[in-house]
């Protein structure tokens, strides 16, 4: 894979130490294009801190050198407006957007077990599947935090390295939605990224219509005699409890931060 530009690694912070298979049936130019569309967008869904700001124009320009495609045009979107804001203004967006909205929280798992004991399974086996590649994400975010996951697709590749975007795809779509209700530029990130997995069934798109009606399951009963996430004690037997719910992936400047809870 030819290097982004010199600050992109940097920003999106590799960790990967096994070989990375790309597909026979991509030519070496199409794959290149698929994977910096993946890592564009796990950086674009990242919280804008001051390193990711002071990288609008390098960003910018990496978007506007992609070949043409539909994902290609979102995200050329989505920067126009990201390069004309001021930082304080799209942290305020970022954290209501996504810290403060459950419909577009960007914790996969949440969409498809709810608060049950199956999401904290689900991310047990999510991590193992990194460390079986090589990939240590080194704990700052919870293994299904979609720009981890997305990460992680651009390393790994589209076969095991992108299956867990194809099986949280209900959860990407309700996502998308969610931002399109409330008209949040974000949504172009989302519909580049949909545009780059196989096409919803009508399975998917029914499965989404009642996540939207009744939301995720979840479960009154008590998890905490379960153990934590990550340190492998199950009681009793084939349970496994959630970890607590994350903080915001960053904490903004006082002047920045809401007070109310997740809508």
């Amino acid at each position: 894979m030819s290097p982004l530009p010199a600050t992109i690694p940097a920003l999106v912070r590799t960790r990967v130490r096994a070989a990375v298979r790309r597909p026979a049936r991509r030519t070496p130019e199409e794959s290149e294009a698929r994977i910096l569309l993946l890592r564009l967008c796990s950086l674009l869904l990242q919280y804008p801190d001051t390193e990711l700001t002071t990288a609008r124009t390098v960003l910018t320009a990496t978007v506007e050198a992609l070949p043409p495609s539909p994902a290609a045009e979102h995200l050329a979107t989505f920067v126009t407006w990201f390069t004309g804001q001021e930082p304080e203004a799209l942290e305020r967006t970022y954290v209501e957007m996504f810290d403060l909205r459950r419909k577009s929280s960007l914790y996969l798992t949440y969409y498809l077990h709810g608060d049950t004991r199956r999401r904290g399974m689900a991310l047990l086996t999510l991590n193992q599947r990194y460390r079986a590649a090589g990939w240590d994400t080194d704990g700052g975010e919870l293994p299904d935090h979609l720009p981890v996951v997305l990460e992680f697709a651009a390393l790994a590749g589209p076969g095991g390295g992108e299956a867990p975007l194809r099986q949280h795809r209900r959860g990407l779509e309700l996502i998308h939605r969610a931002l399109t209700d409330a008209d949040s530029p974000y949504r172009h990130v989302l519909a580049a990224l949909l545009t780059l997995l196989p096409p919803p069934t009508e399975a998917d798109r029914a499965a989404v219509a009642q996540l939207v009606a009744e939301g995720p399951p979840n479960e009154e009963v008590g998890l905490d005699p379960y153990g934590t996430y990550g340190d492998g004690e199950f009681a009793p037997p084939g349970t496994f409890v959630p970890p607590a719910p994350a903080p915001p992936t960053r904490v903004p400047p006082a002047s920045t931060s809401r007070t109310e809870g997740p809508r």
